[in-house]
């Protein structure tokens, strides 16, 4: 089973995203930040994929991807950014992104971005 981790300090976003993933058939994890979704990455089995929301308490999503970068084992990691920046500051933010999404966004929309991540990365 594709496990996503969904990464957001919006409590309601979170549960909304979990619940349709799971609707859609894939395992689901969540945090809260940037550093609580790092230590998801760390635990087994890892995420196939993270959803991460860019304005965070704690660890951003820009800071949350930078130590990503920096680590072996997770700078391949697909990443699919939910924001409501302006692309052109996300792109500025968050390079090697796998996908933008701009909030708001719908399930249908999420679930084709992450079909297409997940097909790219076969």
């Amino acid at each position: 089973m594709t496990t996503i981790l969904v990464v957001d300090d919006e409590p309601l976003i979170a549960m909304v995203l979990e619940a349709e993933l799971e609707d859609a058939g894939y395992g689901v994890v969540t945090a809260a930040n940037g550093r609580q979704g790092l230590e998801r990455l760390a635990e087994t089995p890892r995420p196939d994929l993270v959803l991460l929301d860019m304005m965070m308490p704690v660890m951003t999503g820009p800071q949350m991807l930078a130590a990503m970068a920096g680590d072996p084992g997770l700078r391949r990691l697909p990443v699919i950014v939910l924001s409501s920046l302006p692309e052109e500051t996300i792109r500025e933010r968050a390079k090697g992104v796998a996908a933008i999404l701009r909030k708001p966004y719908t399930a249908h929309e999420v679930l084709s971005a992450i079909t297409r991540v997940l097909e790219a990365e076969k």
